[in-house]
């Protein structure tokens, strides 16, 4: 006869530390985006610099996710909750001192060392306090926390800026932090599982180098070309590096990144779904602040209330989303939620330097729902496909798949951006070096048109941006549609996996970690 495990009565305190950690990160998420054009001109960061400064965390981050899931397992999933909330606050200490682009984007990665830690083992540990009953109801609360931490932060973020100077994004991670590792300390009970795999320092290596080298080919393209010979050897040595650490993990006998998983199709096009939707969410927020600074004319505190509408939405989707799912199944809402999203940017995309901003206010609000709606069940639907013993590395593997697409969305969209923008510029009759500095960015364009008093720059540098900004927005659009026509396709049509067999091992992930 099964025996029953009495849940833990502190589970719901203990989701309170999980909501504190995932708040810190949610914060910091938008915060910097906000801060992006304040910083172009104090430091004269151009477009790929900007990038760097966002990607050099989710390139970090996505490569330290299945290591940092492994080492919960093994060696606690509190500790290393708490190490991560300090290496985050090293690292935001950093970048608050820095003295050059170049140190942000030091202090940047440092943060995603800090964020590797703390993402993948927040979610691993769900399992262990809830079951398949109340697991659902717990992401959506800690999906609504991460959604609290967005709007906060560009809010936040704004006012910081219009009153002290742009370090101090930075510093204000510090009381988050501090309460983040309170909570783990008094609220959250310790869990691990020592039968977890050994972490392999050449996979990571060789994970780290790959998707560094694939982004840095991707932000170098635009300026150099496909054909540079820099961007080529960029380009293989990705596919040579990321291809080797596929063939080590098929080998090993108990891999780092478990590739079974993938091989499971509640698991796989759930994990497909959320990378994508996360791709578009990373490269929209990379986008938007510029707009709204440079070419609508706002500071950066109402840049961040401008960005309400979006954040409003999706906080609106996430704690929607439960009640929606039980009545309709994830396979319609999550499709759903894809075409809303596609709709949104494709409406986004008719965006023109006059449109005022009512009207991107209409489609930020969709996109939020689309997100909200598509992310929260697919994240939920793959972590229900997790057997107990694979907590911290599927969820690790989970998470490092939407890293990817949120670094890959930055570079991608943003070189994307950055030809258009650098290619429809019209920079007659200013000097070479002048030229240089407009297509840099339409923060620089402003400055340089303020400077020389270029007649027409500024105005030509708002239709180039926005016209970029719209070639964006279709290709997002598009992206969504396609992955909306794959969810309906291929997506289970409620929780249970195809093949029913992992719901049952979920359901152990308490029973396993109580005797912890």
């Amino acid at each position: 006869m099964a025996t029953v495990i009495t849940p833990d009565p502190r589970r719901w305190w203990a989701l309170t530390a999980l909501v504190a950690s995932m708040l810190t990160l949610g914060f910091d998420m938008t915060i910097l985006n906000v801060a992006l054009p304040t910083m172009a001109e104090e430091l004269g960061a151009s477009t790929g610099e900007q990038q760097w400064t966002a990607d050099a965390y989710v390139v970090v981050f996505a490569a330290l996710m299945l290591p940092a899931g492994l080492l919960g397992d093994r060696f606690g999933r509190r500790l290393m909750l708490i190490t991560g909330l300090g290496i985050f606050l090293a690292g935001s200490v950093m970048g608050a001192l820095a003295p050059d682009v170049t140190w942000v984007v030091a202090a940047r990665a440092v943060m995603g060392v800090g964020g590797a830690l703390v993402m993948p083992l927040a979610l691993s540990v769900l399992p262990a306090l809830f079951g398949p009953d109340e697991r659902s109801k717990a992401i959506g609360v800690m999906s609504a926390a991460s959604a609290l931490g967005m709007p906060l932060g560009p809010v936040l973020g704004g006012w910081l800026l219009d009153h002290f100077w742009w370090g101090s994004v930075f510093l204000i991670n510090v009381p988050m932090v501090g309460i983040g590792v309170a909570a783990c300390l008094f609220l959250l009970p310790e869990t691990r599982d020592p039968s977890s795999p050994k972490v392999d320092i050449i996979a990571t290596a060789l994970t780290a180098a790959g998707l560094g080298a694939l982004v840095c080919a991707i932000i170098e393209a635009p300026t150099r070309g496909w054909a540079d010979p820099l961007v080529a050897g960029f380009l293989t040595g990705a596919a040579v590096l990321l291809a080797g650490l596929v063939l080590r993990e098929r080998r090993a006998a108990r891999p780092m990144l478990d590739m079974e998983l993938l091989g499971h199709r509640g698991f796989l096009v759930n994990a497909l779904t959320a990378t994508l939707v996360t791709f578009v969410l990373a490269g929209l927020l990379f986008l938007l602040p510029p707009y709204l600074q440079a070419v609508l004319g706002h500071d950066a505190l109402g840049t961040g209330l401008r960005l309400l509408p979006m954040m409003g939405g999706l906080m609106v989707a996430a704690r929607g989303a439960q009640p929606v799912v039980a009545r309709f199944g994830p396979r319609a809402v999550i499709t759903c939620g894809l075409v809303v999203l596609a709709f949104a940017a494709l409406l986004g995309s008719r965006t023109a330097p006059d449109s005022g901003y009512g009207f991107t206010a209409l489609w930020l609000t969709l996109t939020g729902l689309g997100f909200g709606f598509a992310v929260v069940p697919a994240i939920d639907g793959a972590l229900a496909a997790l057997p107990a013993d694979r907590a911290g590395s599927g969820s690790g593997l989970l998470m490092t798949l939407r890293q990817v697409g949120s670094a890959i969305g930055i570079a991608l969209l943003g070189s994307l951006l950055a030809g258009v923008y650098r290619d429809r510029l019209d920079v007659t009759g200013l000097p070479a070096r002048a030229a240089d500095t407009a297509g840099e960015s339409v923060v620089a364009a402003h400055l340089v048109a303020e400077r020389t008093g270029a007649a027409g720059l500024a105005t030509s540098a708002d239709s180039a941006y926005v016209h970029g900004m719209g070639v964006v927005l279709l290709v997002c659009g598009v992206a969504a549609l396609v992955a909306a026509l794959l969810a309906g396709a291929f997506l289970p049509g409620t929780r249970t996996a195809p093949d029913g067999e992992h719901d049952t091992p979920a359901m152990a992930g308490p029973e396993a970690d109580a005797r912890q």
